[in-house]
């Protein structure tokens, strides 16, 4: 596969805050960009060099981000997959349309990573509503998800019985749903892969996910975990990445579970929240990463420079009316950097940005990122 230099032109579908770091990473690499979404507040249009406005599957749209790219790639997993298929026709098109649907999927990916020879925790594939009416107790107490556009907790119902997990697919609307079983968790971490071949890979430093409400709340790089433990969940993942024949950035969460083992929750086929410490504690970063690998560049190393704590900034911490945080403090701290994603309107819940903070140990940084977050 030949090498994609700069100038050239590279496209992403969608243009949240994913697609603008990735739009920073390839014009501080001397790329140029153009991000296809349909709102014209996009976040990343703001550093590229064309926004073409219009729905992701628009023909015209994708045949002019076909015809101007060297390459193109994704900022989220429910981007259409067949959409990225029609582009792989005349373009080069990184994580593979069969990539991103395997990932827009509960009941497929589930599979896909058991077919890896990867543990998931025990799940049933629910399709209708015959799918239900069976023996319910080897998935009880467990969590009942939509099998397509669930993220951030959406879409996920705790149920304790089978009348609950019954009651909860019905109020659904009896849409594909997985019924996974609640596992004795010790913790959540992560392991993000690049992948350009079965012979240009690295995985960064695993990162240990601390989450509220279904949302990503802090990652602590490194994890504190048994270093072997740590280099079994970096394995794995480049084992997934693998099996899938998987070229870019995918992001694989796993369960530790009381005994020490390790089973994979769920991927996402580009960067990941979990992975925004990379851009200030290591050699490289998880959107250089994809830059690199959708332009058939070797991955860079993945070298932690420093213990990390990424903090999201929610909707929440604005104040009533849209006023901005209190930010002295924590742009004031000389071990800290803030990253905000230009979105124009604060809501709960929203991702509006992120703040890194790097020091001697996982633990101080935490101690001292909790502070600065309380100063907010």
């Amino acid at each position: 596969m030949a090498a994609i230099l700069p100038p050239s032109m590279l496209g992403i579908l969608g243009g949240g805050q994913l697609g603008r770091m990735f739009a920073v990473a390839a014009k501080t690499m001397g790329y140029r960009v153009t991000v296809l979404d349909p709102d014209e507040n996009a976040p990343a249009a703001a550093f590229a060099d064309r926004h073409i406005r219009a729905p992701y599957n628009d023909p015209a749209a994708l045949r002019e981000l076909a015809q101007s790219c060297a390459a193109v790639t994704t900022e989220f997993e429910n981007v259409n997959a067949d959409a990225m298929r029609e582009l792989a026709k005349t373009t080069r098109v990184s994580p593979s349309g069969d990539c991103v649907a395997i990932a827009q999927d509960r009941i497929v990916e589930k599979s896909w990573i058991n077919k890896a020879g990867l543990p998931t925790a025990p799940y049933l594939a629910i399709e209708s509503v015959e799918n239900i009416q069976v023996d319910l107790a080897p998935y009880l107490p467990g969590i009942l998800k939509t099998a397509r556009l669930g993220y951030d907790g959406k879409g996920q119902v705790r149920v304790k019985t089978a009348a609950e997990a019954r009651a909860a697919y019905a109020n659904l609307g009896g849409q594909a749903c997985v019924l996974e079983k609640m596992l004795d968790l010790k913790l959540e971490v992560s392991a993000i892969v690049t992948r350009v071949s079965q012979a240009q890979s690295a995985v960064f430093p695993v990162a240990e996910n601390i989450h509220k409400d279904g949302i990503l709340d802090e990652s602590i790089v490194p994890a504190r975990i048994d270093l072997a433990l740590a280099a079994q969940a970096q394995g794995m993942a480049k084992k997934l990445a693998d099996a899938l024949d998987y070229v870019g950035v995918l992001a694989v969460e796993f369960f530790v579970l009381a005994d020490d083992s390790l089973v994979v929750n769920e991927i996402a086929p580009r960067p990941h929240n979990s992975g925004h410490y990379t851009l200030t504690a290591c050699l490289t970063d998880q959107f250089q990463q994809q830059v690199r690998a959708m332009c058939g560049l070797l991955p860079g190393r993945t070298d932690l420079l420093s213990p990390v704590v990424m903090v999201n900034l929610l909707g929440d911490v604005w104040k009533e009316g849209g006023g901005e945080p209190n930010w002295d403090v924590l742009v004031e701290a000389p071990n800290a950097q803030l990253h905000l994603y230009g979105k124009k309107t604060a809501r709960p819940g929203r991702k509006m940005g992120h703040f890194n903070v790097m020091a001697a140990s996982a633990d101080e940084a935490l101690e001292q990122a909790r502070a600065l977050k309380d100063t907010l």
